[in-house]
């Protein structure tokens, strides 16, 4: 239901690299003659971070639909523009939040959804392991979104965000492309509208594990957990009483736990009728152009809308907001500035801002922290 029709970067070389790999000879460099000269139904903003609010308003701006990648934007004052934009105009925004409507995400709500592990009360979501603001930034839309998928709005947050094993002080503050953020290890205590509560833990380890999220989510009858690999349950708790020690959690072997946890099920992922299993596509990534093309249709928003994206934003700086502030933030904030922001200006604090890629300035930080 797609087409590639064009393609635009500023860097030539990898303009004309992505143009060879989909076939498509329209290219360019500057954004407005695409959009004139194109008049796409659809813009794809995969872009760094700080380019996504200017971008995303030029094509609201110009009349077309947007999948921007996440984060949507630097802060909650960019993010409220967007979405006031899109309403005026009447397009779409879509974050690229592929997780949310994808395969293992359909088969652990269809589980839940079912009562297989009763009535959910608790969600457990934990990052890769990177340095723990910008994990947040990163990785943590996507636990985010899923977290938001199962249990609803959340309404009030607090945080623990430390550096160097203290609180964060104004002098851990950084700005890279991904965003302005602090804190080596956060733990974030999330409140929902349902009566559920959640963990979200973003902290560094020596090891970033490419495996993406993983997610525990608690039942009153049974358990299930998932990440990229897919999703395994286990219920019957009162026969099992040790699963809640989450046996095998990280000795997932491809399709399967180890044979000492043959209580645990694996839930088969959910694919989309139309999907062809011998292409190169991704299943997820289909169901998530698949919606969005349908939203499209019957003019109504997709699952991962500006609302969604606002959401979670509000949720990330509610986070840096509780680590700053040593308090507990209740949802939807009234200051949509960026709180790490206020805080250095309250203390008379220089941000420094980084062209550094994020493995040189982890370096970087950590010489700051004489390490």
């Amino acid at each position: 239901r797609t087409e590639v029709v064009g393609v635009c970067d500023i860097d030539e070389e990898r303009l004309h690299k992505l143009g060879d790999i989909l076939n498509v000879n329209a290219r360019y460099t500057d954004a407005d003659t695409m959009l004139s000269e194109l008049k796409p139904d659809i813009v794809i903003i995969p872009t760094r971070t700080d380019f996504h609010f200017p971008l995303s308003k030029k094509v609201l701006e110009f009349g077309a639909n947007i999948d921007v990648e996440k984060p949507m934007c630097h802060n909650l004052d960019e993010a409220d523009i967007l979405l006031n934009k899109a309403r005026e105009t009447g397009y779409r925004i879509s974050v690229h939040h592929q997780g949310r409507v994808g395969t293992a995400f359909r088969a652990v709500q269809k589980a839940i959804n079912a009562g297989k592990i009763g009535k959910l009360r608790y969600i457990f979501a934990s990052g890769k392991g990177y340095y723990g603001g910008y994990g947040l930034l990163n990785i943590g839309v996507h636990s985010l979104s899923y977290l938001i998928g199962h249990a609803g709005k959340c309404t009030s947050l607090h945080a623990s965000v430390l550096t160097d094993g203290r609180p964060i002080a104004p002098d851990d503050i950084a700005t890279l492309s991904m965003g302005t953020l602090a804190g080596e290890h956060i733990t974030a205590n999330l409140e929902f509208e349902s009566g559920i509560t959640g963990t979200l833990l973003h902290q560094r380890f020596p090891e970033v594990n490419n495996h993406g999220c993983y997610v525990e989510l608690f039942g009153t009858e049974g358990k299930i957990l998932w990440n990229t690999r897919g999703a395994w349950i286990i219920n019957d708790i009162h026969d099992h009483p040790d699963h809640f020690n989450s046996p095998g959690a990280h000795n997932i072997e491809g399709s399967a736990f180890s044979s000492n946890n043959s209580q645990w099920e694996q839930l088969p992922d959910e694919i989309h009728e139309d999907f062809d299993p011998s292409s190169n596509a991704d299943a997820s990534e289909f169901w998530y152009v698949d919606e969005y093309v349908k939203a499209l249709d019957t003019n109504t928003q997709p699952t991962t809308n500006g609302n969604l994206a606002v959401h979670i934003t509000e949720i990330m700086m509610g986070i840096f907001e509780s680590g700053a502030y040593r308090k507990r933030v209740n949802l939807p904030q009234q200051k949509r500035d960026h709180p790490l922001e206020r805080w250095a200006k309250e203390t008379n604090t220089t941000i420094p801002k980084t062209t550094l890629n994020y493995t040189d300035w982890l370096e970087a930080e950590d010489k700051r922290l004489g390490r």
